[in-house]
């Protein structure tokens, strides 16, 4: 079971430059969030001052009824304890073999008999599909099976959070789409909390129980997928639709005349929210939700095509 988020009125800078101020939200327990943004935005030192990496300017982080933006460092240690972390790169240590890298945290943070070791590491890439690959080197590997390497060894502790740093980076399509499966199907069988830092947008709307953006040092919005992918706010409804008419720029944000000459432009419509991606045993995870079920208990009308032919059913129409 995985463990509550709790975040509030969370500023980091670094010098003069704020990245984001006052960024409040709850990331539930057991349940799969993604956090967007435009490059820039401080997406990345988020996950980093989550886990205590970096110490914000101001605000909480709660986790268990510790505060890990004041706590001691032996209290700060204790709650890592908690979190698994899957790193841009998988974050392989070259030298070794995947089944050494896997093994790693059990080695340093455990009292495990090198038994007890082999079968925690072969257990978690069964889990991600790597068994038979174990005496490979990282540089032998795909990008791919090199992210699925690293999420085995984020596992092999048993976190109750796993953050996830842009896993889909440097992968092509179809393989992020095995990787997204792969985490709706981890989530449903371990149930712990995930959040996903991404700029892939499939991933964003098909993937998370839970949508955040964060834009122009601050968080835009977060909430429920659906919540997200029926909104009208400018900046959520251009970035998850990658539309080019709306606040974001080049450069982050347009200038005036740049927003001047678009404001009589016509917005193109929103897409159809898609159907959650399930587990492939098609056994809804428990926090999923079904269908249509928020916009019906919000009274918003979904896109036309939403949901497929689920929609009808989902919204009582």
């Amino acid at each position: 079971m995985g463990v509550e988020i709790k975040v509030d009125g969370l500023t980091k800078s670094f010098g003069k430059q704020v990245i984001w101020g006052d960024v409040s939200l709850t990331i539930p327990a057991g349940e799969i969030c993604v956090m967007l943004g435009p490059s820039g935005t401080g997406k990345s030192v988020f996950l980093k001052t989550l886990i205590g990496l970096l110490k914000p300017d101001k605000g909480s982080i709660v986790i268990e009824g510790t505060d890990i933006a004041t706590c001691s460092e032996r209290q700060l240690y204790e709650i890592r304890k908690l979190f698994g972390v899957l790193f841009q790169d998988g974050a392989m240590f070259g030298s070794m073999n995947l089944y050494d890298n896997v093994a790693f945290p059990l080695r340093e943070h455990t009292r495990k008999s090198e038994s007890e070791v082999r079968d925690v590491v072969m257990e978690k890439m069964e889990l991600v599909g790597l068994v038979g690959a174990e005496d490979k080197l990282p540089g032998e590997i795909s990008g791919g099976m090199r992210k699925r390497a690293g999420l085995a060894r984020a596992l092999v502790l048993d976190p109750e959070i796993v953050l996830f740093d842009e896993p889909d980076s440097g992968l092509d399509p179809v393989r992020t789409s095995f990787l997204n499966q792969l985490i709706v199907d981890l989530n449903a069988q371990i149930d712990a909390t995930f959040l996903i830092v991404t700029h892939d947008i499939n991933t964003a709307r098909t993937v998370p129980d839970n949508i955040g953006l964060l834009f122009h040092r601050h968080l835009a919005m977060f909430g429920p997928r659906e919540m997200l992918l029926s909104s009208e706010e400018p900046v959520v409804r251009q970035f998850l639709n990658a539309q080019r008419i709306g606040p974001i720029g080049m450069s982050e944000e347009k200038d005036a005349d740049e927003l001047e000459a678009e404001k009589d432009q016509e917005l193109p419509a929103l897409p159809p929210i898609p159907l959650q991606l399930e587990p492939s045993n098609g056994v809804a995870r428990r926090s999923q939700r079904p269908p249509g079920e928020w916009c019906r208990e919000h009274g918003v009308t979904p896109p036309p095509g939403s949901f497929e032919e689920n929609m009808s059913m989902a919204t009582g129409a």
